[in-house]
């Protein structure tokens, strides 16, 4: 494709060079996240918790059948496939979004979200759930179990959310001159 070339026919969204190097970073992403659980996986029973940092950081073997902080996890199993079909989606489409031009804050977001999906949507293809292990509480407060997908997916939309408020560049008849 010659220098300045459009991708998949949007208009000023010029191909990413780098974007091989992005897929590299989810896929090392959706390998620390496999690899972590198998860990947890081979070494605790469903439920155990070890505390890494007294009152604030334990590690647990916990799973969870629907979405973010359990949602759906009580539907009657219909979820898995919806779960899969919208996280193999929104994963085809940022894979689409990082062969297009833009700032090194919004490819990085894209990647580990991209990375994040993949290493959850292994979980609901081989188990029907999702592998949890992380858990930050203090007091009686406790943030539901996560994994380094959730952790990835979150970081990533942060990153997303900072890129928005970047100062662009407007196109205006006056600037194509």
């Amino acid at each position: 494709m010659p220098s300045g070339t459009l991708l998949f026919g949007a208009k000023g969204k010029a191909a990413n060079p780098l974007w091989l190097r992005w897929l590299a970073l989810s896929a090392a992403i959706v390998l620390a996240d496999q690899f972590t659980k198998w860990l947890i996986l081979a070494r605790f029973r469903f439920g155990e918790r070890l505390p890494v940092i007294d009152g604030l950081f334990d590690l647990v073997l916990a799973f969870n059948r629907g979405a973010a902080f359990s949602f759906l996890s009580d539907a009657s199993g219909w979820q898995r496939y919806a779960f899969v079909g919208l996280a193999l989606s929104v994963s085809v489409a940022l894979m689409l979004f990082l062969r297009r031009a833009g700032s090194t804050q919004l490819h990085l977001g894209l990647a580990l979200i991209l990375g994040g999906a993949i290493g959850n949507v292994i979980d609901r293809i081989r188990m029907g759930e999702v592998v949890d292990f992380l858990v930050v509480y203090h007091g009686g407060w406790s943030w539901p179990a996560f994994n380094v997908a959730d952790s990835a997916i979150t970081i990533g939309a942060g990153l997303l959310i900072l890129d928005s408020f970047r100062q662009r560049r407007v196109d205006t008849p006056a600037s194509r001159e």
